[in-house]
C-alpha cells in the first residue's frame, strides 16, 4: 500500500484538504453548529479545545498512522466537519475512516456520502488498500446507519473497549469493506448521488 500523504479530494459538494492549524476557527463554529460536542458518542472538540484536536491529528500524521482532512463547502469554501484515515497498517494494507462529524445543518445531505466515496476511491484505487475500516460507539445509532449505507459489512463488536469523553466505557462496533467488493459499491453510492431526487 502506498503511503498516505497530503492530497486534495473534490467532488461536489465536498472538498477535503489536509487538516491544518488554519482550520481552527472553522472547525469551532462548525462543531457549534448543533453543539455537538455535547454528544457523549462522538469525537467532537469543545470550542477550547479545538486547537488540541488538530494538533493530536497532525502529531499522529507525524507518527503515520492518522491522516486528517477538513471537509470544506466546494462552492463557498467554508469548513463543515472532518474526517481522517486512521489506524493505517501499510503492511496488511488497511486503513480505517472515522474521526468523522459534520456540522449539524450539513447532516443527512450529500456531505457524507461524497466524502466517503472519495476517501474509499482514494484508498482502493490510489493508495492500494485491500480493507477499509470503521469503527463506532454502539450507541451512536446514526453513525451505524451512515456506514451501513456505505455498503460496509458489519464485522461484530468489541466489548468494553474504549473510553467516551464522559469517563465511561463503550462497545465499539465494527465494519469493513474490501478491495473486492468496492467496484459493486462505488457504482452504487454514484447512482445515490446522481439519482433523480
Amino acid at each position: 500500500m502506498e503511503p498516505v500523504g497530503p492530497v486534495t479530494l473534490e467532488r461536489a459538494p465536498v472538498r477535503l484538504v489536509p487538516l491544518g492549524l488554519e482550520h481552527e476557527d472553522g472547525l469551532r463554529h462548525a462543531a457549534a453548529d448543533g453543539a455537538l460536542w455535547n454528544l457523549r458518542f462522538t469525537s467532537v472538540p469543545e470550542p477550547q479545545h479545538t486547537r488540541a484536536y488538530i494538533e493530536t491529528a497532525l502529531q499522529g500524521r507525524a507518527q503515520g498512522h492518522r491522516f486528517a482532512f477538513a471537509v470544506l463547502d466546494a462552492a463557498g469554501g467554508e469548513v463543515i466537519g472532518c474526517t481522517s484515515y486512521h489506524d493505517i497498517v501499510p503492511a496488511v494494507e488497511r486503513l480505517e475512516i472515522g474521526w468523522t462529524w459534520y456540522a449539524a445543518s450539513r447532516q443527512r445531505s450529500a456531505v457524507n456520502t461524497t466524502a466517503k466515496l472519495l476517501l474509499m476511491q482514494h484508498a482502493f484505487e490510489t493508495l492500494g488498500a485491500q480493507l477499509v475500516g470503521w469503527r463506532t460507539d454502539n450507541y451512536n445509532f446514526a453513525s451505524q446507519r451512515a456506514i451501513e449505507r456505505l455498503g460496509a459489512r458489519k464485522d461484530g463488536v468489541l466489548r468494553h473497549h474504549a473510553l467516551r469523553r464522559d469517563g465511561t466505557v463503550r462497545d465499539t462496533v465494527m465494519y469493513s469493506l474490501a478491495a473486492g467488493e468496492w467496484p459493486e459499491v462505488k457504482a452504487h453510492l454514484l447512482w445515490q448521488l446522481t439519482r433523480p431526487r
